[in-house]
């Protein structure tokens, strides 16, 4: 089942997408929003099934599924936690900068709570007042959760997960040193995110979805051409349901929380860093992994952070090549 929000209020119209993304029916007589949804999963999730296989049956009302007039599938939520389960992206960046890793990025998962009020939709621009602040995309994977107990196990974890999509987890990459040395974590340099048109339940995913990880190519275009082919289900220290029970540890989690994967990153092939994909390489999911790789190979970074007018489209495939979760595709504009 494919669940989208169309652009509506603050919260969107809830309607169940076609599995080719190129239809859509109204589910909000069964559940307003998405997170009205999540809130009652137990009592609606039969009747949003229901309609999704009438939408594929062609036996209701339907209507063309534009991706550009999709908001996020949950435009607002009441959490939203980052992890970084790509080990291999951050012992890069602290290479670049001399700094070590400690032993223990390999038991304990990294995470940061970030702002949830408001995020980007599929087609939404990024806006940045200020070149120099470095920004970045980061190409993940999120997960939506139920209710998710206090101290729940890694196997209560993967049951409590609803939903499986994609998100551009923007960075001002200049702003982060300066925000980290105060000892007090993100703020400015984590403006909002965009997330994919559709989210997806891990059924509807079948062997894609498996061990708590996403085994998909996550696809990364910028500026028209490819700049990122990266598995998801590969080199993921930590799969999705070690994530949720970290965020889970010393509290309850709320139906409706998103956990992030973090920038997906892949170890090439001789195990040291990841190759552009024009020298064979499977890419990056974001600009600061590459000039990490650009400055330790070659002492600095070439690669500049976006600019005005800079376009980016993150997506993954199934096997016809359609997307599954629909496109990112956002445009940065001086604001």
């Amino acid at each position: 089942m494919k669940l989208a929000s169309l652009k509506q209020g603050r919260d969107g119209k809830l309607v169940v997408v076609s599995n080719d993304l190129a239809w859509c029916a109204d589910a909000s007589h069964i559940a307003p929003t998405l997170q009205a949804a999540l809130d009652d999963w137990e009592r609606v999730e039969g009747d949003l099934r229901n309609l999704a296989t009438d939408l594929d049956h062609e036996t209701i009302p339907m209507m063309r599924f534009h991706e550009r007039q999709a908001a996020a599938p949950l435009p607002r939520a009441y959490q939203w936690a980052d992890g970084s389960a790509y080990v291999n992206h951050v012992a890069l960046v602290r290479q670049a900068r001399g700094a070590e890793l400690p032993e223990s990025f390999w038991q304990d998962p990294l995470m940061y709570q970030g702002g949830s009020d408001g995020f980007l939709g599929p087609r939404d621009a990024i806006p940045l007042k200020d070149e120099s602040w470095g920004c970045d995309l980061e190409a993940e994977v999120v997960v939506v959760t139920g209710d998710v107990p206090l101290g729940a196990s890694r196997e209560e974890a993967l049951a409590a997960v609803r939903l499986v999509g994609l998100t551009n987890d923007v960075s001002l990459r200049n702003l982060i040193p300066g925000e980290l040395a105060k000892g007090f974590g993100f703020f400015q340099s984590k403006p909002a995110s965009a997330f994919s048109p559709v989210f997806v339940t891990p059924d509807a995913l079948g062997d894609w979805w498996r061990e708590g990880k996403l085994h998909r190519t996550l696809m990364v275009d910028l500026n028209g051409k490819p700049f990122g082919r990266v598995e998801a289900g590969e080199d993921m220290t930590f799969d999705f349901g070690t994530l949720i029970a970290h965020a889970a540890k010393t509290r309850a989690l709320g139906a409706g929380t998103i956990i992030g994967s973090g920038t997906v990153s892949n170890r090439d092939a001789d195990g040291g860093p990841g190759k552009p994909i024009g020298e064979g390489g499977k890419g990056y999911c974001c600009l600061a992994e590459v000039r990490t790789v650009e400055t330790i190979l070659r002492g600095a970074a070439e690669t500049p952070f976006l600019k005005a007018g800079d376009t980016i489209r993150i997506w993954a495939e199934d096997d016809k090549h359609h997307p599954i979760f629909g496109a990112i595709e956002q445009t940065v504009t001086a604001d």
